[in-house]
């Protein structure tokens, strides 16, 4: 849940990312395809903001986004501070060390011809001055860290096995003592064994670091392991933002239950007295949304309104945001203020 008291480290405001959709020979722009459109948050220090949401939502493109691999179409974000949505990828060199990725594909994220010490010790190359001895002392401290033989420094990337390859780029995004790490679903890719022991060792890097995260995955059951709040995403907006166990307990928009009925749950007794919610057809193209809530043509508790205006983002409960016309008659702490009236960005990140 985040605090008021603490200043958040990251804080991204009316984030879009739209990607250019272009036609005939003098290539002009006929449209945009809207992977991330006015989306919000904050994130606290030592805090992971879990983002959930089926594929083409959005989740990557918005940690891409945050960290300024894209230069973005429009909004702030500010890390430690420190403005960086409008810096030029040059300006931004001299912040990336305090900002770093966990990619999904360890295999396609290594270089292959390089060994892992020559991987790892690749930032420090390029962002410190440090002589061969205090490089290699950095590098096999981080290969204590990730839990890496040190006898592997001089072996390469096909060596090793998908889990060990993901430690190996931990390990890189540790080096130069970042603040803030966007892990992209850096399960996905590994075997169900393995992705336990990342996960513990993601917890165990963030509580010995002081580190935060934003953790983007495709899983539930394991974003409710690690995060501290969850956003769930839906055709690049977020749709929901609560404290993790608030949202897994009782999800308040309808795409965020059904998205959740769908997570097994390991005790026969009580999988059978899930309600399954079944979406009927196909997730809207990003390059056309609907009118209104993105949502309207899937949702099961679909009204007139809902096909017309865009909901408001509303605090519904202490730190619970929920963008749905479902709730705009509940308790409103922002002082009754209707729909479509312009108003700032509160301390979680969304409009009030």
């Amino acid at each position: 849940m985040a605090d008021g008291a603490r200043e958040p480290l990251v804080q991204v405001r009316g984030l879009k990312m739209h990607f250019p959709i272009t036609s005939g020979l003098l290539r002009r722009q006929v449209g945009a395809v809207k992977a991330v459109d006015d989306v919000s948050f904050d994130i606290l220090p030592r805090e992971t903001l879990g983002m959930v949401g089926e594929s083409g939502c959005g989740k990557s493109t918005t940690g891409r986004a945050v960290l300024r691999l894209y230069d973005i179409t429009a909004g702030s974000i500010r890390i430690e501070g420190a403005e960086i949505g409008s810096l030029s990828q040059t300006a931004l060199r001299r912040l990336r060390p305090k900002m770093q990725m966990v990619f999904q594909d360890p295999q396609a994220s290594l270089n292959p011809r390089m060994t892992v010490a020559a991987i790892i010790g690749e930032p420090l190359d390029e962002h410190t001055r440090w002589g061969r001895r205090e490089r290699l002392d950095r590098i096999y401290e981080l290969m204590d860290a990730v839990g890496l033989n040190r006898n592997f420094a001089n072996r390469y990337p096909h060596e090793f096995s998908g889990g060990q390859r993901q430690r190996i780029g931990i390990a890189r995004a540790l080096a130069l003592n970042p603040a803030f790490i966007v892990c992209d679903e850096p399960i996905a890719a590994l075997d169900v064994s393995i992705q336990a022991q990342v996960v513990n060792l993601l917890e165990e890097l963030q509580e010995r670091f002081g580190l935060t995260y934003l953790f983007i995955s495709h899983d539930l059951s394991m974003v409710r392991h690690i995060a501290t709040r969850v956003a769930v995403m839906y055709l690049g907006k977020i749709v929901e933002l609560a404290p993790r166990e608030a949202l897994y307990a009782d999800p308040l928009h309808p795409y965020s239950q059904a998205l959740l009925s769908a997570v097994p749950d390991p005790d026969p007794s009580l999988a059978e007295k899930v309600e399954r919610i079944i979406l009927t057809g196909d997730v809207p193209s990003p390059s056309s949304p609907p009118q209104g809530c993105n949502f309207c043509t899937r949702c099961p508790q679909v009204m007139p309104v809902c096909r017309e205006i865009e909901p408001e983002t509303r605090e519904v409960s202490h730190g619970r945001f929920v963008a749905c016309h479902l709730h705009d008659a509940t308790h409103d702490p922002t002082g009754g203020r209707t729909p479509g009236t312009r108003q700032e960005p509160n301390q979680q990140g969304v409009t009030r």
